[in-house]
């Protein structure tokens, strides 16, 4: 989780155009053998997966370059997963050729060891995928274009990312690492774990609700949008140390910098928690809470 948190030092553009690449280099093994292939209707495509250890927790890898996911939890032990290509306009008019509709997802699961590999083989059409998962699931999902991320009831560590949507993430339990770089990122959780968490946005608002039983350092960076919380945050005294570079030995630069983060406690201080935004807000809400 630490390096995940590293991430959020990126370069914002760098990583969409760096995130769209890996993603589209992404491939997954066919169908495993346990999986259960039911077409509903001309345009979707479900699947069932049968755990290696019901017992265990699972752990879902997504990834789409065009579409949305959506997870929601079941009591059962399986993972039901639905892909289902997005639906245009016919774009008919009389005396022209009609469309034919191209309805394939290219799906594929692969299941190893309680771990839950999806992916499509459609780039450009919009493949829209609907999860199903036991409550005890741990999440890591990317989209880039032409979809939203939803997440609802999972108890587990989630590693989420969308490139130009918005991640909502909902009753959610555990940790998570949330980047939303073109959209909102709304997540409420009904508990936390003792893990450092990162939250951030390029042109969304971010707002995030937690138990009011948090405790947390946090670290807080909005170039361009206000912070507000409903937590009693300690503010540190602003660190006067500046972070040197002095190439000059090499025929280099000198360069100070003064980092632009300020850092807090909420109820004595816990684990790391990072929010950076650039074009948004920052909300820090406690649950029940007035909503203004």
């Amino acid at each position: 989780m630490n390096k995940l948190i590293d991430n959020t030092r990126r370069d914002f553009v760098v990583k969409a155009i760096v995130g769209t690449a890996l993603l589209a280099a992404t491939a997954f093994s066919p169908l495993v053998a346990r999986a259960q292939n039911q077409n509903t209707n001309s345009n979707s495509d479900r699947v069932a997966v049968t755990l290696s250890d019901p017992s265990r927790p699972s752990t879902i890898k997504a990834s789409l370059i065009a579409g949305g996911i959506t997870v929601k939890t079941h009591e059962g032990k399986d993972v039901i997963v639905e892909a289902r290509a997005r639906s245009r306009d016919s774009g008919e008019s009389d005396g022209n050729p009609k469309r034919i509709t191209i309805s394939s997802t290219g799906l594929s699961v692969e299941e190893e060891n309680n771990e839950v590999r999806i992916n499509t083989e459609s780039h450009m059409r919009p493949i829209d995928l609907t999860i199903t998962v036991p409550v005890h699931t741990s999440l890591f999902l990317r989209a880039v274009n032409d979809g939203d991320i939803h997440v609802t009831g999972v108890d587990g560590e989630l590693d989420i990312d969308d490139v130009n949507g918005s991640v909502t993430l909902t009753n959610i339990a555990g940790c998570a690492v949330a980047h939303a770089l073109n959209g909102r990122l709304l997540v409420t959780f009904t508990r936390i774990n003792q893990k450092p968490m990162a939250f951030s946005s390029l042109n969304g608002d971010i707002d995030v609700t937690f138990p009011a039983d948090l405790k947390a350092n946090v670290s807080l960076r909005s170039d361009m949008g206000d912070v507000f919380s409903d937590f009693d945050v300690n503010m540190k005294t602003a660190s006067t140390k500046p972070i040197v570079e002095d190439g000059r030995g090499n025929g280099g630069k000198y360069r100070v910098k003064m980092d632009k983060t300020v850092r807090g406690t909420i109820n004595g201080g816990g684990p790391e928690m990072q929010f950076t935004n650039f074009n948004g807000a920052i909300y820090i809400r406690k649950a029940a809470a007035p909503r203004q």
